[in-house]
């Protein structure tokens, strides 16, 4: 696909998946599914993330995790995200980049287990629509190179895509947890 094609795709795509998050969706549900997937990784390190706008909500799923939690830092522009330990209170966190909230810089870095991944949008391949800027596909990257880690999508039911087109640096997720179900994707 050319290039310009496919960044103009994609922008649409986030415009629709974006506005299609802005109405929302079942919380409560969305919580009872992400506590289902969380629930074989007791004592697993989970990342989290603080949403911003509209984003899925995974923090009260997150508060019934046994195990050790961290939440994203983002350190610069084109780079991977670090995490740090986060106790699940507010007092703890600083405010970051694009509103985003993450641990004091004094708290322990982490290596996830399990990564819980806020997006625009998803497909059932299993491909994510992100922001634009890359963080989490860097992130996963180097989190799988070093290692096994399971990547999660949070979102709403109605953030789902026909298809989005992958391109080589993109990350594709393990699960996907909506307020509707529990998705594992389809790949190939």
């Amino acid at each position: 696909m050319d290039l310009d094609v496919s960044v103009d795709l994609k922008q649409e795509l986030r415009r629709q998946a974006l506005q299609a998050r802005r109405a929302g969706g079942d919380a409560a549900a969305l919580t009872r599914n992400l506590g289902k997937v969380l629930a074989p990784h007791r004592g697993a390190v989970v990342a989290g993330y603080w949403p911003i706008r509209d984003e899925a909500d995974p923090r009260p799923a997150l508060e019934g995790h046994d195990g050790p939690l961290c939440l994203p830092v983002v350190l610069a522009p084109a780079t991977p995200l670090l995490f740090r330990e986060w106790d699940g209170t507010e007092e703890t966190l600083d405010t970051g980049s694009f509103g985003t909230r993450h641990p004091k810089p004094e708290l322990s870095e982490m290596r996830p287990d399990v990564v819980i991944v806020p997006l625009a949008g998803f497909d059932r391949q299993g491909n994510r629509l992100g922001y634009g800027g890359g963080f989490y596909d860097r992130t996963l990257a180097e989190l799988r190179r070093s290692g096994p880690v399971i990547a999660i999508a949070c979102a709403f039911a109605g953030q789902e895509l026909a298809l989005i087109p992958a391109e080589p640096t993109d990350e594709p997720l393990d699960l996907i947890v909506t307020d509707r179900e529990i998705l594992v994707p389809t790949r190939g």
